[in-house]
């Protein structure tokens, strides 16, 4: 597989970067988790505008999901006309908040562009991937992604406080891509969103052999994050940035 950060920002874009957005290709078929603010254009970047296979959606907040209301546009009015169905996994409202979000009617909303599915409570296949999806903790519905292909494998937290789901869904992974939008000591909200140093610990805990940190807002210093998860952490850890590609 091959992982590339369209965007990593967390809750609103920063200069260097749009908000969650991460391309997963193998074996010719793309898969994004998440297009939040900004992605869209971030990921021209990356693939043609109609080369995406399938979406999954980690969950509705909008530094998650709103560039699918830009995506549905470009695919709706496309001078050669729409092209097909395109999937889109996520939680159970995802059509209707998408519909809201661009004050269309929630019946058609954005069904004749996009094939809206709810994530399933197991595996499930998408191309050559084998795709799990488990709930994490979040204020709203959300969930982790673990992906897997020709004996390799990559889990991506979404946004998560503390969560046990996360450890087990990230057991002996290759890549664990973790959010850590907090800092150790300043932020105290529980069920939310990781630091660096439970970013490092999870990764510890599930045996990951490799820690990437993504969702962090410009507000949240980086590099105490990043010294953090080392202190956690004993494998390699380094902070996404717009633009890397991981081969895994």
């Amino acid at each position: 597989m091959e992982l590339t950060v369209v965007g990593c920002s967390g809750s609103f874009p920063s200069p260097e970067s749009a908000c969650s957005s991460y391309l997963v290709e193998a074996d010719g078929f793309r898969l994004v988790l998440d297009l939040g603010n900004g992605a869209l254009g971030a990921l021209q970047n990356h693939i043609g505008l109609y080369d995406v296979d399938a979406i999954a959606l980690s969950h509705l907040h909008a530094d998650h999901c709103i560039d699918l209301c830009a995506y549905w546009v470009a695919r709706n009015y496309r001078l050669e006309g729409c092209p097909e169905l395109l999937p889109v996994y996520g939680p159970a409202d995802t059509p209707g908040r998408l519909a809201r979000a661009y004050d269309m009617p929630e019946v058609p909303g954005m069904t004749e562009v996009f094939d809206f599915r709810t994530l399933p409570a197991g595996p499930f296949e998408l191309g050559p991937l084998r795709v799990t999806a488990v709930r994490v903790n979040h204020p709203v519905e959300a969930y982790a992604f673990r992906i897997e292909h020709g004996g390799r494998s990559l889990v991506y937290s979404g946004d998560t406080g503390e969560s046990p789901e996360l450890v087990a869904l990230a057991r002996d992974c290759d890549l664990l891509l973790c959010e850590a939008a907090y800092t150790d000591g300043k932020e105290t909200y529980r069920a939310v969103h990781l630091n660096g140093r439970e970013a490092g610990e999870h990764a510890a805990a599930a045996g990951a052999r490799r820690l990437v940190l993504t969702h962090i807002p410009p507000w949240t210093d980086p590099q105490r994050n990043l010294h953090d998860a080392r202190l956690a952490f004993p494998g390699p850890v380094e902070l996404a940035e717009a633009g890397a590609v991981y081969r895994i």
